[in-house]
């Protein structure tokens, strides 16, 4: 889960879910620099248990089926067109725990706002060079230097 921090570090502004290092990014490039979709952690947790049915959003929404029914009939692997049935199997299944397909509107709207900023060149490079600067925290040089003084114990200098 850390390679997201690694473009982050680059200027790569995010496109993500609020889990895992998504959180640490966001508090440390600031909610503006990265575009963060779908349910929560804890909304995925509630729709699981009230009984996620993927296949009731594929069965709704014409633009999902589209998306679905392109990746499953091998428009994105003509060569071996079997090659997602595994996919397709977990993205339709019961219960499937990411929750992918009830996540694909918001995803569509981040995407079409990373969009409308990405043509916003000054704008898109400003924060490219914000989230490069803001993410120092998560160096190599600060992982080490924070573990040694923490968890070793051991005198660090700055």
């Amino acid at each position: 889960g850390t390679g997201n921090m690694k473009f982050a570090m680059n200027g790569a502004l995010t496109i993500g879910t609020l889990d895992g290092a998504n959180v640490e990014i966001r508090e440390a490039v600031g909610p503006e620099n990265i575009f963060i979709f779908g349910l929560t952690v804890q909304e995925v947790a509630e729709t699981l248990a009230r009984g996620h049915r993927p296949g009731a959003i594929y069965d709704a929404h014409e633009d999902v089926r589209a998306v679905v029914d392109a990746i499953a009939h091998g428009v994105f692997h003509p060569e071996h067109p079997h090659a997602f049935e595994g996919l397709m199997r977990h993205l339709l299944a019961d219960g499937e725990k990411y929750v992918h397909l009830a996540d694909f509107h918001p995803y569509v709207a981040a995407q079409k706002e990373a969009e409308a900023l990405y043509l916003d060149r000054p704008e898109w490079t400003k924060r490219a060079i914000l989230n490069a600067a803001r993410m120092g925290r998560f160096s190599s040089d600060e992982t080490i230097r924070d573990y040694a003084r923490d968890i070793w114990g051991v005198p660090v200098r700055r």
